[in-house]
């Protein structure tokens, strides 16, 4: 058997091995080493000399030494942190109140919960279990179709391998030899536009037919609101925010208010005035923030740019005018400058002092001499020796910088949609506060002190790498260190649930890098077997277009990921598509994001639709595999949808990191 199908052969027996239940990693290795070790096989040398072992050592190494690989155990620290913290049930809680008014009020909840809660982990089994444990009974007992419940569960939950910070996106930054950091930044949209379209899908579905999520009762959707509260509105008024700007500034008739053993001070009043302002200082600062980076600082270089070219012009256009000026003959021809006549004069005696040695004058210039040109392109060669020459002055500043190279000046419909958005938000918080009760100051209490601590860590993890503030691992360290904070002030974890994070942080990171080593082993062999190149020359026969070899190549990973999970695609098939990415002019990090979203479709295709059988585990007896297969049926389509959307509008996935990053 020739080389070329050893390395095929190899390539189909991974896909069955795996199907059989070995465990990837390991499988990975076996095969690379025993198909390794016939690549390298020679008989006249001791078998204990084969390559195969050398390799082995050598992509270990890399393995160890890869800095890419470094914050996934920090990044699956945090998540296994705050999943054993046990912080959602608060926060679902107090989601659901607040879109206690829209339809499928409960699906919806659920649906952002696994969103943000995705965000923050990046696992995608916790999350599918915690919010079964948690909004899978709820939803049934409330009469929702059991197909809705499970859809929106096991879809949700695998939105955290997609939206950053994701161990998948790594491990391919890895693989593609990609930057984190612009793969964070790509993925950042799409993961949220498509929990916008499965929101969309659920509320959909509800308003259509109407019987798969009837409405609450009212008493579920009443928060309970405090008796000083109460009291403070029938003093002052029913709205809650002009009542307590009163009550701020002429608290007279509200410290007189006690309820339950309750007394209310100034300063109780002062934080829930604060409280009660959280929406509107957050809208504030976040407009502040976008326009301070997009108008100030990533223009700096820019307008830094443009006041020295204009302090060297100035000076310089002043300087030529008054050396013409002084310049100028007063009649024509050239005229000697100002006191040239009594400059610099002839020594006495110097017209009759040294002489040309008698002769000298016989001595003259060869013919031709002044008439002695340069060779064919050798003036071309000598004006670019002194371009050369002057190039590094120019770019110290000293000479015409207004070539350099920029950053991208701010687009004009940034501005548009940037006051357009004020005006929106202006309108939203108005009629936010316009029906701000006591009701809505509970439900804004609970959001602030439940979803608020998470937010803020999922936004200063985010921020500082996109910013450039920080790498990935700094930034992972930064979120594990903030989940232990929070899982200590909300006083749910303790030493042994400490333990199981750091136990299950270190099993999933040994399964992470083993499964990488395993993979370079496993390529590096299929390439010196030349089932690489055998591939290559195949999609080279077939003669495709780019759009024909991108169609292709998504359309076997969503057929891969029926059988297999993500671990198994990224480290074995994404590598045999890389190298033909630049033959067919296709962006790695475009590509790289739309087999991210292809990806969901493996945590939902069956028979391995692993985020089935986790919510079956966690389900009430009469929910069948069959039900929880139905539900998630809908949301494969969705990202299917998601990716021609995202063909068709590239600026979906690439502008962030252009605009970041340049590009």
């Amino acid at each position: 058997m020739s080389d070329p199908a050893l390395g095929l052969t190899m390539l189909a027996l991974i896909v069955v091995v795996i199907m059989m239940g070995f465990p990837t990693a390991f499988t990975l290795m076996g095969l690379g080493m025993a198909f390794g070790f016939t690549a390298f096989y020679d008989p006249s040398q001791p078998w204990l000399d084969n390559k195969i072992f050398n390799l082995m050592v050598q992509r270990t190494f890399g393995a160890m030494t890869n800095d890419t690989l470094l914050s996934i155990p920090l990044f699956v620290l945090m998540g296994y942190v705050m999943e054993r913290g046990a912080l959602v049930d608060k926060m679902f809680h107090s989601v659901q109140l607040a879109f206690r008014r829209l339809p499928g009020s409960l699906a919806v909840a659920t649906l952002v919960i696994c969103t943000f809660w995705g965000i923050a982990s990046g696992l995608v089994g916790a999350v599918v279990v915690l919010m079964g444990v948690i909004a899978m009974r709820p939803m049934l007992n409330a009469g929702y179709d059991t197909r809705l419940a499970a859809g929106v569960i096991t879809a949700g939950g695998t939105l955290g391998i997609l939206i950053p910070p994701s161990v998948m996106i790594i491990v391919y930054a890895a693989v593609a030899g990609q930057s984190v950091v612009k793969l964070y930044a790509a993925a950042m949209f799409p993961g949220f536009f498509l929990a916008f379209l499965y929101l969309v899908y659920v509320i959909g579905w509800v308003l259509i037919d109407p019987k798969v999520a009837p409405k609450l009762p009212e008493e579920k959707l009443r928060a309970p609101v405090s008796p000083w509260l109460q009291a403070l509105s029938q003093q002052y008024s029913p709205r809650i925010l002009p009542a307590l700007f009163t009550a701020v500034l002429r608290p007279q008739r509200a410290l007189q208010i006690q309820v339950a053993e309750l007394r209310v001070s100034w300063w109780l009043l002062v934080k829930s005035l604060a409280m009660s302002l959280v929406p509107l200082i957050s809208v504030l600062v976040t407009l502040a923030a976008v326009w301070w980076y997009v108008v100030i600082h990533s223009q700096a270089e820019n307008n830094a740019a443009d006041a020295a070219q204009a302090t060297i012009s100035q000076p310089a256009e002043a300087g030529s005018n008054t050396t013409l000026k002084e310049a100028t003959p007063q009649g024509g021809g050239v005229a000697e400058p100002p006191g040239a006549s009594d400059g610099v004069k002839e020594p006495p005696g110097a017209s009759n002092g040294v002489q040309e040695p008698p002769g000298s004058e016989s001595v003259k210039a060869p013919p031709g001499a002044n008439d002695v040109q340069l060779p064919p392109g050798a003036e071309s060669d000598t004006k670019k020796a002194e371009a050369d020459s002057d190039a590094p002055m120019q770019a110290l500043g000293d000479g015409d910088t207004s070539n350099a190279p920029k950053t991208e000046p701010v687009p004009e419909n940034f501005y548009t949609g940037f006051y357009i958005s004020c005006v929106l938000l202006a309108g939203l918080l108005f009629w936010y506060y316009k029906g701000f009760d006591g009701e809505q100051f509970e439900i804004l209490d609970m959001l602030v002190k439940s979803v608020m601590p998470l937010g803020i860590l999922t936004v200063v993890v985010l921020g500082v790498i996109l910013l450039g503030i920080t790498t990935a691992t700094e930034s992972a360290a930064v979120g594990a260190a903030g989940a232990f904070v929070m899982a200590w002030l909300s006083g749910s974890l303790d030493f042994q649930r400490t333990k199981e994070a750091v136990f299950l942080t270190a099993k999933t990171t040994s399964m992470v890098c083993w499964l990488f080593v395993g993979s370079a082993l496993f390529s590096a062999v299929f390439a010196i077997l030349g089932g690489q190149r055998l591939v290559e020359e195949w999609v080279m026969a077939l003669n495709l277009s780019p759009i024909q070899f991108l169609l292709l190549s998504q359309a076997i990973i969503f057929i891969l990921g029926w059988p297999l999970e993500w671990t198994e695609i990224i480290v074995i098939f994404v590598p045999i598509f890389l190298p033909l990415l630049s033959h067919f002019q296709i962006d790695p990090i475009l590509w790289g994001v739309l087999v991210f979203v292809n990806l969901q479709a493996a945590f939902l295709s069956p028979p391995v639709a692993m985020s089935a059988f986790y919510l079956k585990g966690v389900s009430p007896p009469h929910v069948t595999i069959n039900q929880i297969f139905a539900g998630m049926m809908p949301y494969m389509l969705i990202v299917i949808l998601c990716m021609v959307l995202m063909y068709i509008w590239p600026g979906l996935t690439l502008w962030l990191p252009n605009f970041l990053y340049g590009g």
